[in-house]
């Protein structure tokens, strides 16, 4: 039986989302951790604006479907929750600025990371992993470099990734990456990046390694 407080933490995950233009139609999944060995995962096919708590899937860490039709990025959160012990919450979206970076500047292997002291003090970096086709077990595996050390990422051309030690931290991942990348963005249009001095980023580098890995 799906646990009805869990399901609605995912529903309003799924409604925030769709709110900022992080979502639409039937992209992106959220997940979490329910038990030891399972997961209560949003389904396939259904716009998450208009999710409902009947509509979630329950699954075993071992990609064993016990309920529903879960998402086909499922792989995807399985990789997160085996690769990081506190991780409670996953969330994949497509938030638009971030993903138009990896599409214009490919060569990229993280957002500009001396630019903004929120992006240093809230997460340390935002990665952008390599490009691999959704759905597939490549996507999974793309990610794995960067866990458990990394919380919130971009993946090229498709979405990006958050998780947390809570909902509202994965959640607040999200929003921090296409933050970040709407900010960095419209430097750019405005002129150009600049970076913070590197006395300055040593300094809230060293903030941040005083805070710990939760997302800010």
């Amino acid at each position: 039986m799906i646990d009805l407080k869990i399901a609605k933490e995912i529903v309003e995950i799924c409604r925030r989302l769709h709110a900022r233009n992080m979502l639409a139609s039937a992209d992106g999944n959220v997940s979490i951790r329910i038990s030891s060995d399972k997961i209560l995962i949003t389904p396939s096919g259904i716009n998450k604006g208009f999710i409902k708590p009947s509509d979630l899937s329950v699954m075993t860490l071992g990609n064993q479907v016990l309920d529903g039709a879960p998402s086909g990025e499922r792989l995807l959160h399985l990789e997160v929750y085996k690769l990081c012990p506190k991780a409670r919450c996953v969330v994949h979206a497509h938030p638009p600025t971030a993903i138009a970076w990896s599409v214009a500047h490919p060569q990229l292997r993280e957002l500009p990371p001396h630019a903004l002291s929120e992006v240093i003090l809230a997460v340390g970096s935002i990665p952008i992993v390599p490009y691999a086709r959704p759905t597939t077990a490549a996507v999974a595996e793309g990610v794995r470099p960067y866990l458990p050390s990394r919380r919130a990422m971009i993946l090229a051309r498709h979405g990006a990734l958050s998780w947390g030690e809570t909902a509202d931290e994965a959640y607040n991942g999200m929003e921090r990456i296409e933050h970040a990348a709407t900010i960095l963005a419209t430097a750019v249009s405005l002129g150009g990046l600049t970076d913070l001095p590197e006395s300055e980023v040593q300094a809230l580098q060293a903030m941040r390694a005083k805070t710990g890995d939760r997302t800010l």
